[in-house]
Formats: structure tokens, C-alpha cells, sequence
């Protein structure tokens, strides 16, 4: 199933992570780009019809045939759960409420964890800021991939199965690159969660808990979207770290295709992203850019230079503040 990898190390380079560079030329030339930051006052109502549809879903699931609650799970329910997590995302930048009610964001990413069974909201705000802060960071960054990562899933078919297992990886990996006390908005995040599975069994049965958790899984393993986590950062030509996408599936996933422009402006919503790149069009239209999740996931599985370790990496100088 394919030659092993060649490449047996991360790509490890001594030079800071281009984006806060790039971040004060554009908004130098471009001030008006600030304009665009703050939050989206959309987002709150989108989310909240997003979990009601859920909401409608489980129900509806509850009376069908086993077969069709698994193919509604691959064919909806798995295209929803990952797009609410990437709503998550959104909203772990506060572009819900704003910066000046955090907790208001915090609360709101509790909410729109429902209809996706793991609790995870209020751990991924606390490592998404430092990715951001600190990308490719040595023993900070957990978007990297761990060495047993790099150096097991080194073959076609060994790509193929790590790809269906992302979404364990993702849990797992923090906890073995930088753990954390668990804080109370975690534990309130596990509790809520749990209540409102076990609720959903109570009222509906089994159906609708394996159509929520199902989906959850299948849509951030293999599946055309979740090839958004190999396309950001995965490096496929040597000396870029960050690659957008600009394709139609955009549309489900609140705009983080457009990768480049959000690690430059993590403050702007993904809505106003398309934005950035038209003021500042200069910057990015000559940047590496993808048209095809789905090729991204085929060339990453087929091509034999590229692996969990195709991943920029670089050591961290002076104080590190996380989350």
C-alpha cells in the first residue's frame, strides 16, 4: 500500500511565523482593514438555527431503520457537526458577542456544542489562541502532529487510516504535547454535555445519540470537509506553513479556506475574510492556494513525500504565555 515516507523529522526552521509580519504591512497600507474586525451579529442567529435543525434531526432519526440513520449521519449529520465545529471556532475568537462580553462567547460555544455529543468547546479556545500566538511551536502548538504520529503513519494505507482518525488524535494529542489543569468552564462544558446526551437518550432513544456522536466523528475523519485540517497547514511545498482554499465549500464552513488571511487577522469574522483578501489582493493572490479539499486529502494519502511530519516546526524564544 505504498513506499514509507521518506521523511523522518518535522521541517524545523529559525525564523518567527510570517503572519504578524505580514499583519502590520497590510494594516500599514490598509488601515481601513480594521474596520472590518469585531464581532458578527449574525453568527449568534445562524448557530442558533444550526442547533434547531440538530434538534429536528435527532428527532426525526429516532423512527427510521438502522440503515437509514446511518447513511442521514454520513450524508447531514456529519456535514453539520463539522460545521459547528468550525462555528466554534468562530466563536472562540469572540466574533459572537465581541471581546468587551467574553464570557458571553464562552457560554454561547457551550450551547453550540449540543447536537455534537463531545464536549470540547471550552478546551479549544484555551489551545486554539495558542496556535495562533504561537504557530509550530515546539511543546505548544497541538495542531502538530506527535512523533508516534509522524513516525507510524508513514505508508498510503497507514495515511489513509490516520485520516479516518482524526478526530481521536485531535482529543488525545494535547494531552500528551501540553496538558493543562482542567479549568471550571471545562468541567461545567463535560457536564452540561453529558446531561443533555443522556436527556436526548431518555426522550428519544439510541438513534439520535448515534446520528449526533456518528456524526460528529465521520465528518472530521474522511470526509471532503475535514480536509481543511490537512490543507491549512500541512506542507505541501517547501518554505510555505499556511495555504488557503477558496472553493464553494467555504460556504458550510463559515470561510476558514481562507486560511492565510485568518492567521494574519484572527479578530476579523470569517464572513468579512473574502474582504481581506480583496483590499489586500496583492498579498495573498501569489500565496499556494488549494481549489479541492478532496484533492488535498488524495494527494496527501498518495503522495510519498508527504506525511503527519510535512509540518513546519520551530523552538519558542523568550516567555511563553498560553491560555
Amino acid at each position: 500500500m505504498g513506499n514509507r515516507v521518506a521523511r523522518d523529522d518535522y521541517e524545523w526552521v529559525y525564523t518567527d511565523q510570517p503572519h504578524a509580519d505580514r499583519r502590520k504591512e497590510i494594516l500599514a497600507k490598509y488601515p481601513e482593514i480594521k474596520s472590518l474586525m469585531g464581532p458578527d451579529h449574525r453568527l449568534k442567529w445562524i448557530v442558533c438555527m444550526m442547533v434547531a435543525i440538530q434538534f429536528l434531526a435527532f428527532y426525526l432519526v429516532k423512527d427510521l431503520d438502522w440503515k437509514w440513520v446511518l447513511f442521514w449521519t454520513y450524508v447531514f449529520g456529519s456535514c453539520l457537526n463539522h460545521s459547528m465545529t468550525l462555528a466554534i471556532h468562530e466563536i472562540s475568537h469572540n466574533t459572537a458577542f465581541g471581546n468587551n462580553k467574553a464570557m458571553w462567547n464562552r457560554w454561547f460555544a457551550i450551547f453550540a456544542n449540543l447536537p455534537i455529543g463531545l464536549p470540547y468547546s471550552a478546551s479549544f479556545k484555551r489551545y486554539h489562541l495558542d496556535h495562533h500566538r504561537y504557530l509550530g511551536g515546539d511543546g505548544v502548538d497541538v495542531d502538530i502532529p506527535t512523533n508516534f504520529e509522524g513516525w507510524f503513519f508513514c505508508t498510503r494505507f497507514r495515511k489513509f487510516v490516520w485520516i479516518i482518525l482524526q478526530p481521536l488524535f485531535y482529543a488525545v494529542r494535547p494531552l500528551c504535547i501540553n496538558p493543562k489543569p482542567i479549568s471550571r468552564l471545562e468541567l461545567i462544558n463535560v457536564a452540561v454535555q453529558f446531561t443533555f446526551n443522556a436527556a436526548l437518550y431518555w426522550l428519544w432513544g439510541a438513534k439520535p445519540v448515534v446520528y449526533m456522536l456518528a456524526g460528529s466523528m465521520l465528518g472530521m475523519g474522511l470526509h471532503p470537509i475535514s480536509g481543511h485540517f490537512i490543507a491549512e497547514h500541512y506542507m505541501f511545498l517547501k518554505g510555505h506553513e499556511t495555504y488557503s482554499y477558496y472553493g464553494s465549500l467555504n460556504l458550510l464552513t463559515f470561510n476558514v479556506g481562507y486560511h492565510n488571511e485568518h492567521h494574519d487577522f484572527p479578530s476579523i469574522p470569517g464572513r468579512r475574510l473574502p474582504l481581506v483578501k480583496k483590499i489586500a489582493a496583492e498579498y495573498y493572490d501569489d500565496l499556494p492556494q488549494y481549489t479541492s479539499w478532496v484533492k488535498v486529502l488524495y494527494d496527501f494519502i498518495m503522495d510519498d513525500q508527504l506525511s503527519p511530519y510535512s509540518r513546519v516546526k520551530r523552538k519558542l524564544k523568550g516567555e511563553v504565555k498560553q491560555e
